[in-house]
């Protein structure tokens, strides 16, 4: 176990949460939201990812084969459909897609850890660190990496306030282009997830077809 092995581990996780794609997911929220509201919603969203995280890190994909009995490809496509889903009506309406998903600014804390923060990527990173590294360690990183994605998000939602009090107009028309085309991507992500998922189902049932 080296220094290395830790920075790799959190590399991989904070590349998967990049937080500058999920402002974009979260763009309704740093529109309607005041900067403290918004604040408490993504700290507890970031805390139930981080409980998840750490009990994959610590049980492994065993968690799947084992306790739930199923395969980790089936939870590949089930996402890959939620992320379709969201990136279509995203396509067509934009913010207001999200607002409907999400419902009142009181109960979207699990809104925003599912599926936002918690996917087939995040959750196959997690066991991953969890195999790395020592159970301490892994924890240790997993809550630094949710800590500072959730800071840099809180920082984009201030930027964003900050320049709209100037030039409203102008960011909340931009806001929108870049959420529509952003959506693009969503929908390319989940199209990806659908592909791996049944790739490696196809991959495990094909021994059965000999």
């Amino acid at each position: 176990m080296t220094l290395d092995s830790h920075l790799a581990s959190f590399l991989l996780l904070f590349a998967l949460l990049n937080p500058f794609l999920m402002s974009i997911y979260l763009i309704d929220l740093i529109t309607d939201l005041g900067t403290k509201v918004f604040l408490s919603v993504l700290t507890r969203g970031a805390l139930i990812s981080a409980i998840v995280f750490v009990g994959f890190a610590v049980g492994g994909d065993a968690i799947f084969s084992q306790y739930l009995q199923v395969r980790f490809a089936s939870f590949q496509v089930f996402g890959g459909i939620v992320f379709l889903l969201i990136g279509v009506r995203f396509v067509f309406s934009g913010a207001d897609a999200m607002r409907t998903i999400r419902g009142q600014p009181e109960h979207i804390a699990g809104s925003i850890a599912m599926p936002f923060m918690i996917g087939p990527g995040t959750v196959s990173a997690s066991v991953v660190i969890g195999a790395r590294l020592p159970v301490a360690n892994a924890i240790v990183v997993i809550f630094l990496t949710l800590a500072l994605t959730a800071a840099l998000v809180t920082a984009i939602k201030i930027a964003h306030d900050y320049v709209k009090e100037r030039n409203a107009r102008i960011i909340d028309r931009y806001m929108e282009i870049v959420g529509r085309l952003s959506a693009l991507l969503i929908g390319t992500i989940a199209v990806e997830m659908l592909f791996e998922g049944l790739g490696s189902w196809l991959q495990n049932t094909a021994p059965m077809w000999k």
